[in-house]
């Protein structure tokens, strides 16, 4: 760990910190990055075994990690610990807050999904009359969008519809299976569009911080990367008031340390950096720090079988292929149930279809796996969650990590407005399904609890004014000028899309105002 100062401190190695680093490092800012994780080889480090030799078959220990619904025996060591990091929450309002403490964090593991959010989304109160515009526009960020689809290699087709802006796009123009087609069409009839879904592609087999963005960094010679540490408050000038560090502590030897550095960025993941700004008593003049945390819903869907494709019939021309249908609720007309919208994910299966869709069992059940085999057709839903003041996160005093750090309480909850959102999708999707010929097999109405979604945002959000929002457009504090947050709490709203891209493009454009302050001495 350098004695002397550096420029920039990254808490964090995600995707925002591992963007941040890549944008500061190239224009020649030297920067240190504080992870609370070890840093892996994620080739050589993982290795294949079998289920029966494992102590539980590949489910995960009973009592271990039960808010992780996505932990199984296979993965279960990459997921934070919840004893040795606990959160509370209401016992009648749970919260699923899935973690991870490697170096790359969360982006070792992100589904690729790749949206820029519209204007739908940017200024969801000029169109749908509920909570606050975002302070920037899809134009702001538009460039930031097309220079992250570069680097992350997004895979697409253009549109033409608002709702879902065409962008930099590696073109995506495979054909259709059968089945696909078949919905098309009945989307057709109820004015439903289906679109090609779009991924990051990435590169050998990853779409992550550590082998899109850090070895840039890296090749740089400015980044300083320190792994295994725990950081426990910012610290700040008390002459000037401004952030001048960090204190942390090693994870393993429980050593205390800290760094000083002219500018302090926050890329721990939505509520680790709001934790981090609670405990250390910093950036909250305006009282909503902690608040307005949203995600997405996720768990409304079904499963249907293709006909067509059972009893060994299905074919590479009939099965296979996934789509999405993109919000289409509230655009140019008002659901009376809902404000904002959702989407839909769409997957045609040529393989083994859950038992759990079958009311049956022995041989009759076998006899249907069997039957049914190849003709899977699912539908699943990613929701808006609205903003609420009162759906937030605090300090719990009398609960410690680990590290002797008080650690979060999260109270929130969904509202009628998720709950009606996920019915209408749950029934659009039921009414094409039945258009398209398919059988509806099982549905679920009923979402995932908050925070299932991994896709916790909001809570350090952005805006014009200091007395309602804790950032400015630029991700940087109003109260501490040297003090930027680049991860999913500064966002204002959420939509229905996956928010990487969004924190990305947010996240690279924050690091080129950084850059361009610092060099004007305006900050650090």
């Amino acid at each position: 760990m350098p004695e002397e100062n550096v420029d920039v401190l990254i808490v964090g190695s995600g995707h925002s910190g591992g963007m941040v680093a890549k944008v500061l490092t190239e224009k020649g800012i030297s920067c240190v990055m504080l992870n609370a994780g070890p840093i892996v080889d994620f080739q050589k480090d993982r290795e294949l075994k079998p289920a029966y030799e494992l102590p539980y078959r590949g489910f995960k220990m009973p009592g271990r990690l039960p808010h992780v619904f996505q932990a199984n025996e296979f993965n279960a060591n990459t997921w934070v610990d919840e004893k040795e990091v606990p959160y509370t929450f209401n016992r009648d309002e749970p919260y699923n807050w899935v973690r991870v403490r490697l170096f790359g964090g969360r982006s070792l593991f992100w589904a690729r999904q790749s949206f820029r959010l519209s204007d739908y989304e940017f200024k969801a109160k000029d169109h749908d009359g509920y909570g606050t515009n975002w302070p920037i526009s899809l134009s702001d960020l538009a460039p930031y969008y097309s220079r992250v689809e570069g680097i992350f290699r997004v895979s697409g087709h253009a549109d033409g519809l608002p709702q879902y802006p065409d962008g930099n796009f590696v073109v995506d123009n495979s054909p259709w299976s059968e089945s696909m087609q078949r919905l098309i069409a009945a989307g057709k009839k109820l004015n439903v569009p289906v679109c090609k879904a779009r991924s990051a592609m990435g590169r050998d087999g990853l779409a992550s911080s550590i082998n899109l963005l850090l070895p840039d960094a890296f090749a740089t010679g400015k980044l300083t990367a320190v792994p295994n540490v725990v950081v426990r408050e910012i610290t700040v000038d008390k002459n000037t008031g401004l952030a001048n560090g960090a204190n942390f502590v090693d994870r393993h030897s429980r050593r205390e340390m800290s760094v000083k550095a002219r500018v302090v960025v926050l890329a721990a993941g939505c509520l680790e950096s709001t934790r981090l700004l609670l405990n250390s008593k910093l950036a909250n003049s305006s009282g909503v720090l902690g608040h307005y945390l949203i995600d997405n819903v996720y768990g409304p869907g079904l499963v249907c079988s293709v006909p067509q494709a059972r009893d060994d019939k299905a074919t590479p021309d009939l099965m296979g292929g996934d789509a999405l249908i993109p919000r289409f609720r509230n655009i140019t007309t008002k659901s009376p149930n809902f404000i904002g919208g959702y989407a839909l994910n769409l997957w045609s299966s040529d393989r083994a279809m859950g038992a759990r869709n079958f009311a049956d069992y022995g041989a009759e059940l076998q006899r249907k796996l069997d039957s049914y085999y190849g003709s899977g057709f699912y539908m699943s839903m990613m929701g808006q969650v609205l903003s609420h003041y009162e759906n937030h996160v605090s300090i719990n005093k009398n609960v410690v990590d680990a590290w002797d750090i008080p650690v979060l309480h999260i109270d929130t909850k969904y509202t009628d407005n998720e709950f009606n959102m996920s019915r209408d999708a749950v029934d659009t999707g039921v009414a094409m399904a039945e258009a398209a010929g398919f059988e509806v097999l099982s549905k679920n109405y009923e979402p995932n609890p908050p925070g299932y979604s991994i896709h916790e945002l909001g809570t350090c959000r952005m805006g014009d004014d200091p007395k309602t929002s804790v950032l400015n457009k630029w991700n940087q504090s109003h109260d501490i000028k040297n003090l930027f947050v680049v991860d999913g709490s500064s966002f204002v709203g959420s939509g229905w899309q996956n928010p990487t891209m969004t924190i990305l493009a947010l996240s690279m454009r924050a690091a080129g105002y950084m850059a361009e302050q610092m060099q004007q001495r305006n900050i650090g």
